[in-house]
């Protein structure tokens, strides 16, 4: 962290998933912020990310969501959408901050505000983790709500991950309009075709 400027850490939430939209969030946390539970979202329990969630709410100077459908990710592939999840959080700040730590490897940067790029960033700085605590417990909250709607999938379990009884409950039902229909639904499939929404431009 840059001490003297305001910082907002960025993550996203959802980009391997076959179905639902991929969630970001951007977090400004004062400078003092210590919680020694706050780590890699990935590597707390649900009870804990929902109860960070509310210290994060309370705590932080600004936070804000941002949000790209499944079907905006066919069109213009999951690294994109990712990078644009991100962009429309840093937007909605209600702070605008003066510099961006980015959880990943690739990044567009944001108009007039300079960033870092961070691997595992969100194991490193408080703020990306954070945001990655705010992106994943609302995407849950949003793919537990279209569970009730279909619930064949199981989405209220894998969240719309590639689990074997989701891609068979594809096969048997075959896909709503929150399937990422550019992924690999079934799985059956060379593997390098779903890495190809991993490149750049």
């Amino acid at each position: 962290m840059n001490e003297g400027i305001i910082e907002a850490g960025c993550d996203e939430a959802g980009r391997g998933c076959l179905a639902g939209d991929v969630y970001a969030a951007a977090v400004i946390l004062p400078h003092d912020f210590r919680n020694e539970m706050l780590n890699d979202s990935k590597q707390l329990n649900e009870s804990q990310r929902y109860r960070l969630r509310e210290v994060i709410e309370r705590e932080s100077l600004a936070w804000a969501l941002g949000i790209v459908t499944a079907k905006e990710i066919d069109r213009i592939n999951i690294l994109r959408a990712s990078i644009l999840a991100m962009h429309r959080a840093v937007e909605q700040l209600k702070i605008v901050p003066q510099h961006l730590l980015i959880d990943g490897n690739k990044f567009n940067p944001y108009p007039g505000i300079p960033h870092t790029i961070v691997i595992k960033g969100d194991a490193t700085y408080m703020s990306i983790a954070a945001a990655s605590v705010l992106a994943k417990t609302y995407r849950d909250d949003y793919m537990m709500q279209l569970a009730k709607e279909y619930p064949q999938y199981d989405w209220e379990s894998n969240k719309g991950y590639p689990t074997a009884k989701h891609r068979a409950a594809i096969k048997e039902f075959g896909v709503t309009p929150h399937h990422r229909l550019s992924y690999n639904l079934l799985g059956n499939e060379p593997k390098q075709l779903e890495l190809n929404f991993d490149f750049e431009n």
